[in-house]
């Protein structure tokens, strides 16, 4: 297993495995030393990108049960037979992508999850690439008076912000699971610890955060559209090239993505597979 950066901020591929090749059939699940290499790469790296796998579904759930617990995605069903998986999908007639917008995966839940693996199965011939952005970074780069006036706050977070709900409309008419936005809301430290690392991170995105706790939208506007700046500035990021077969695997606690929508014409799909995560503080 060869572990290779993607860019000076974080990210890295892995290459040089066969992953069908290292499944305990016993435990039913990825091998223990090789899950202990993989997931070591992961908490360096904030994302990991796996080149060219070939396996099923069946194995896509095995491989991120031997990483942590699934979780169901809110919205939308899942595959048959395996609803912890569902489809993220733009088909050749549509110009809207899901989840284009800076983000971190359903932050809007008291227990947003810890991460999220996307298996590539269908791709643009060009296009269709998803930034990442270093949040350890971002925080750590913010000034001492910042970081202590904003480590005292709380941000408001929730599923229905316009900008973020548009993206769904395509896949909630055909694959919505009838949950209503509206009622899901979170509120969570602007600063977080990461439970396994112990690095603080900044923990707002424009696709969920409204507002801080106690404050108006109004009064936390000029705030929080400096954090959402700051948080994406290109020094914290890596581009992910996605090549069908690839498995990325990213930290939710410590990474916003954005996947780009620059392929209309084409299509393409990956099956996502969240991760329970705990209480941020």
């Amino acid at each position: 297993m060869k572990v290779t950066p993607l860019a000076p901020s974080m990210g890295a591929e892995i290459t040089d495995i066969d992953l069908a090749k290292h499944f305990d059939a016993s435990a039913n699940r990825i091998e223990s030393a090789v899950m202990k290499d993989i997931k070591a790469a992961w908490l360096e790296h904030q994302l990991i990108v796996i080149r060219r796998q070939d396996i099923t579904p069946e194995q896509q759930l095995r491989f991120a049960e031997s990483l942590g617990d699934p979780d169901i995605y809110p919205f939308l069903q899942g595959l048959d037979g395996f609803p912890m998986i569902t489809e993220v999908l733009k088909k050749e007639t549509e110009t809207v992508n899901f989840g284009g917008v800076w983000h971190s995966d359903t932050t809007y839940q008291s227990c947003p999850p810890m991460a999220t693996v996307l298996y590539a199965r269908e791709l643009p011939p060009i296009g269709g690439d998803t930034l990442f952005s270093n949040q350890y970074a971002a925080y750590e780069q913010l000034s001492e008076g910042l970081k202590r006036t904003i480590g005292q706050l709380r941000g408001v977070n929730i599923a229905g912000k316009k900008q973020v709900s548009a993206t769904r409309s395509d896949r909630l008419k055909e694959a919505g699971s009838g949950v209503n936005a509206e009622q899901m809301s979170g509120i969570h430290p602007v600063i977080r610890t990461h439970p396994e690392t112990g690095r603080k991170s900044l923990f707002v995105n424009p696709a969920h955060t409204v507002s801080f706790d106690g404050w108006t939208e109004q009064e936390s506007a000029g705030l929080m559209a400096f954090l959402f700046a700051h948080q994406v500035a290109p020094e914290f990021q890596c581009r992910l090239s996605w090549q069908v077969g690839d498995i990325a695997i990213w930290d939710n606690r410590c990474t916003l993505h954005y996947p780009l929508n620059d392929y209309h014409g084409h299509r393409r799909l990956l099956h996502r597979i969240t991760l329970k995560g705990d209480q941020p503080v």
